[in-house]
């Protein structure tokens, strides 16, 4: 009796640490213009302002959501004025917090055609071997499913008031991974923001045209200017780091600004790819 009881307690501790991946709360903080940091430790999430409601990229973990609340709270706005959810892709850590953040603000939901329908089920896809599937319908590896409100297409734009976002699907990681590019105003400067999706190629959810699909992205995150640049995961583009050393610069901004990073990330991606890495 005892040991079933030991092992209905260490479930539940198991549970709620993989309900938000092991994440911690991480100090928010503005990196340009309207444009702020408020993810967890590892797993990222930014945050756009505009005078007419914000837009959000990335929910984390489902148990990263409330996180993502509190620093929104902190920088001193509000989670019911958040008009748009966007995402990078459909896994756990990157939606698993869309819908407990759509119940609380009420925004609609943006999401790639590709990528839609999974978010939509909680991240069951079909092109996940048979045990994954299981672990999803388990309910172990899915998350609650959103509302998806809107499907977006390469290229197109998400606007809310003068906040604008291009969508450009950079698939690779999964089809329907979506780096996100937009201009921040900081004085008189203009900065070209890039958040760019995963580049790291999966063991699980392989598909047929998948090489082909890096191909491409590689030459459109090329492409694409970036003074700053961001992804999904804080330790990629240097959260800490970049955060400790606006203490030390005359004007803090210009910690984030790393163009020479940006083509980094994108070339240590194609590095990986070519030499077959898989994760």
């Amino acid at each position: 009796m005892l040991l079933a009881v030991l092992a209905v307690l260490l479930f539940g501790l198991w549970k709620r640490a993989g309900n938000r991946g092991g994440q911690q709360y991480a100090e928010p903080f503005r990196i340009a213009g309207d444009l702020y940091f408020v993810g967890a430790n590892d797993v990222s999430a930014f945050l756009i302002t505009g005078p007419e409601g914000h837009v959000l990229i990335d929910g984390g973990y489902p148990g990263t959501a409330p996180m993502i609340i509190a620093s929104i709270n902190a920088l001193g706005f509000d989670i019911r004025d958040v008009k748009v959810l966007l995402n990078s892709e459909h896994h756990f850590d990157h939606a698993g917090g869309l819908a407990e953040l759509q119940r609380a603000s009420g925004a609609a939901l943006w999401a790639s055609e590709a990528s839609a329908d999974a978010i939509a089920r909680g991240g069951d896809h079909a092109d996940l071997p048979l045990p994954v599937r299981a672990l999803m319908w388990a309910r172990i590896l899915s998350y609650p499913p959103p509302r998806v409100d809107h499907r977006f297409r390469d290229g197109d734009t998400v606007r809310v008031g003068p906040v604008a976002l291009r969508a450009h699907v950079t698939a690779g990681h999964t089809r329907g991974c979506t780096s996100w590019s937009f201009a921040v105003r900081e004085g008189e400067r203009e900065l070209q923001v890039v958040s760019a999706c995963s580049l790291v190629v999966l063991g699980v959810g392989r598909y047929a045209e998948q090489g082909a699909d890096f191909e491409r992205t590689f030459r459109e995150l090329r492409a694409i200017p970036a003074d700053i640049w961001v992804t999904s995961h804080g330790r990629l583009w240097g959260r800490y780091r970049k955060f400790v050393a606006r203490d030390s610069v005359a004007d803090p901004v210009e910690a984030f600004i790393d163009p020479a990073g940006y083509r980094a990330y994108v070339d240590s991606g194609e590095a990986r790819f070519r030499r077959g890495v898989v994760q």
